[in-house]
Order: C-alpha cells, then sequence, then structure tokens
C-alpha cells in the first residue's frame, strides 16, 4: 500500500509539474505589433517623376506606393495607413478633377484616416466638401470648427481603432488658416489653438477611451527656427504629455527617421514627416507586452 501510494502520489505531482508549466506558457506575455504607414503632402501626385527629373528621378507614384503597402500589410495585418494633409494641388489632376482623382486612389489604397491641410481649401470649402463622396476614409480635425460650414458633422476631432486588441486614438490638428488661405476659401471655419486641443484630446483618448498608443496627425509644421514662437510639432511634442507619435506636414521636411522629443513629463516623443510629393512612405513599428509600449522602430522607405 505504502509503495502503490507513493506512485500515486508521485504521479499527481508530475501531472501538477505538467499543467503548471502549461499555464506559464498560456499566460505568458505575447508582443503584439503595431504598423503605422504614412504620408503627406502628396499635393496630387499621382505619377511617378521621370526618368530625367534632376532631383527625383523615377521616385513616387501612387501605385508603387499600393505595392508597398500591400507588401507590409501583408506582413502585417495590424497595420494603419495615414495622411497628414495637403492632399489638394500641385498637378493638372487636380486641376481637371477637382480632387475626385485623389480620393478614390486614396480609397484604393484603403487609407484608414486623414487630416486636412491648408491646400485642401484651393477649391474652397464647398469644392473640399463636393469630393467628400469619393473618399471611403475619414477625416480627423480637432482645431478646426466646423460648425458653421458645409463641412459640420463630416470632419471628426479623433478616432480610435482597435488592431489586436491594442486601441490606438487618432486626432488631427491644422494650421492656422488667416494669411495662407483666402477667408472666402474657408469661410466660417474656425481655427483653435493647437496646443491646447492638443492637451484636451490626448487627455480623452488616454483616460476616457484608454488608449494605449495615442498619435497625433498633424499639419502645422515641423519646426520654425526663425520663428520661434510659431506652433510647431517639436513644439507641441515637448508642451503635452500623452501622445505617441507625431505625425506631421506642411513644411515638406524629410526625416530619415523619427525625432525623438521629450514631452512635458520628459517622455519620448515620436516625431516623423516623410518630405512631400509620395517621394516617401513613413513606416513605423510599436511593440506591446501587455498592452504597453516596449520597443519602436521607425525607417522612411523611398517610393
Amino acid at each position: 500500500m505504502k509503495r502503490r501510494q507513493f506512485i500515486q502520489n508521485s504521479t499527481a505531482a508530475t501531472a501538477l509539474l505538467g499543467l503548471s508549466g502549461l499555464g506559464l506558457q498560456s499566460f505568458a506575455s505575447e508582443t503584439k505589433k503595431i504598423t503605422i504607414l504614412h504620408t503627406n503632402d502628396v499635393h496630387s501626385h499621382i505619377d511617378p517623376f521621370g526618368p530625367d527629373h534632376k532631383r527625383n528621378a523615377n521616385k513616387g507614384g501612387v501605385a508603387r506606393r499600393a505595392t508597398l503597402v500591400e507588401s507590409i500589410r501583408k506582413e502585417n495585418p495590424n497595420t494603419l495607413l495615414l495622411d497628414a494633409g495637403d492632399i489638394f494641388q500641385g498637378t493638372p489632376y487636380f486641376n481637371y478633377y477637382g480632387g475626385e482623382l485623389e480620393f478614390k486612389l486614396m480609397s484604393m489604397l484603403k487609407y484608414d484616416l486623414a487630416t486636412i491641410g491648408n491646400h485642401d481649401f484651393d477649391n474652397g470649402i464647398d469644392g473640399l466638401y463636393a469630393q467628400l463622396p469619393h473618399a471611403k476614409f475619414e477625416f480627423v480635425s480637432a482645431n478646426y470648427d466646423f460648425s458653421n460650414t458645409v463641412m459640420d458633422t463630416h470632419v471628426k476631432p479623433y478616432k480610435v481603432f482597435v488592431k489586436n486588441g491594442i486601441k490606438i486614438g487618432v486626432f488631427g490638428l491644422g494650421i492656422q488658416l488667416d494669411g495662407l488661405v483666402s477667408k472666402n476659401m474657408y469661410k466660417e471655419t474656425v481655427y483653435n489653438d493647437p496646443i491646447e486641443i492638443a492637451q484636451d484630446m490626448s487627455r480623452i483618448l488616454k483616460e476616457e477611451h484608454s488608449c494605449d498608443l495615442i498619435i497625433c496627425l498633424s499639419h502645422i509644421g515641423y519646426n520654425y527656427k526663425n520663428h520661434p514662437d510659431r506652433v510647431s510639432d517639436l513644439k507641441l511634442a515637448k508642451t503635452t504629455k500623452d501622445i505617441d507619435l507625431i505625425i506631421g506636414g506642411h513644411t515638406h521636411t524629410f526625416l530619415p527617421k523619427p525625432t525623438i522629443e521629450k514631452n512635458s513629463v520628459d517622455k519620448n516623443v515620436l516625431v516623423n514627416q516623410v518630405g512631400a510629393y509620395g517621394l516617401y512612405l513613413g513606416k513605423i513599428d510599436f511593440y506591446f507586452e501587455s498592452g504597453k509600449e516596449v520597443k519602436s522602430n521607425g525607417a522612411t522607405i523611398i517610393v
């Protein structure tokens, strides 16, 4: 009996150890990868630059961008594709089609979200509104108040995505239109201070929506060395506390990789911008464990 009891007890202990090992493996922290792809200031550049172009020979083009995006999505389905504004103006395609082609092609590329740049008013706010049916993606702008315009209810301040259990909050910011765009083009659109709005948006996304990753789609410009009082992406990063990534536009700044800036509580913020005209695609990978970001990698890809 003693020998039999010993064997039974030993067998039970072995089984318990096996279950314990399985449990540890089952509850081990899984690393989740979120990929953010982005463009800015494409300015109606649909075709690639020609072989004889002095600076950008054989670069760019929507078809090539589509191929890149498709291959990256196959590698990681948990991918967002975003645009930081100035979709319009720069080639005869815009002059002839008024933005229809740009929105249709972005829809075919399955952009997830875009913000609004100053040149997106170049056919007036009514012209922008008229092209919205061709956009199968949404627009965000938190500091443009469109309440008294045709764009009212068509632009949200922010949007929350969930990818592989990771909550991603994205809000938009636009540059002051006065002095850049004629009043008769943007009409009753009201511009609000981007830093104040960004603080509110990031708090809402962090506290009320429990977002794991907060992104600002900005069309306010990377930096203004000769105008230090002007609001910029770098200033925005320094003076706020809950933004993880600022995707910029307006200044056509080319960054080979994101700038790392310290925010108001000494935490890292990534700031990126990829030039203009669809020549480059920004790619940033975020890695999460237990819902917390553990690392990120950024690169700019030549199209």
